[in-house]
């Protein structure tokens, strides 16, 4: 079977997006884009100018003058992928606490969401592509030709999460994570502009108790099966 030109990958955080998505294109030789990514960046550069995170104007100024760019992997250090910002790798940097902390309130400034979005379907009309966020099957693609939404539960993640730090050798409680991710999952179901919800047509995968190569074949199937849903 042909496989689908475009393939959009929403979730909740921690679900495992980046991580699946990455292996889908890096499988069928996609370009793949982690579009949270792109949020974490300009969360990241409003910290690092102390931008407040809940100053909409200067954060949408923000978002239209710097440089995102994301690759393939620079370094074999875990990557999935190289993330620079203005020239310079943030790839690790973008996933710090203070950037947890702020990111989905960057996320939600209707302006910022405007400048990302172009960016991404300017991208997705390079080529076959694999993107992955919170808003792809309903707002940035909604005539992708699948549509996948990937979950878990809130332990589930905070315990992936918590898993995934102690590998770079940082310590944060489990108690404190599941904190944090039900208040970003709260906060992303409940902005006003494009919030986080599956697409009517997605096929929703629950990876609760699957490795990653079991969450990466049910994918997989969903999207090469000749009767996945189309919008």
């Amino acid at each position: 079977m042909p496989t689908p030109r475009t393939i959009a990958i929403d979730g909740p955080a921690g679900a495992g997006k980046s991580t699946i998505g990455a292996l889908v294109a890096e499988r069928l030789g996609y370009l793949y884009l982690d579009t949270g990514a792109m949020y974490r960046a300009v969360a990241l550069a409003a910290l690092d100018r102390g931008i407040d995170p809940d100053d909409g104007a200067k954060l949408a100024e923000l978002a239209r003058s710097v440089r995102i760019l994301i690759g393939p992997p620079t370094v074999r250090d875990g990557r999935a992928y190289t993330v620079l910002l203005d020239g310079r790798d943030v790839t690790w940097p973008i996933r710090a606490a203070g950037v947890d902390r702020v990111v989905s309130q960057v996320a939600r400034v209707p302006a910022v969401r405007d400048a990302m979005v172009e960016q991404q379907r300017a991208l997705a009309t390079q080529g076959r592509v694999v993107m992955v966020g919170r808003d792809i099957g309903t707002i940035v693609l909604p005539h992708a030709e699948r549509k996948i939404f990937l979950t878990a539960s809130a332990a589930e993640r905070a315990r992936r999460r918590e898993e995934e730090l102690a590998a770079r050798g940082e310590a944060r409680t489990r108690q404190q994570l599941l904190h944090e991710i039900l208040r970003r999952d709260q906060l992303d179901r409940e902005r006003a502009v494009a919030p986080l919800k599956a697409a009517q047509d997605a096929v929703v995968v629950q990876t609760d108790g699957l490795s990653v190569q079991e969450a990466l074949d049910r994918v997989l199937a969903v999207i090469t099966r000749p009767n996945a849903p189309r919008s």
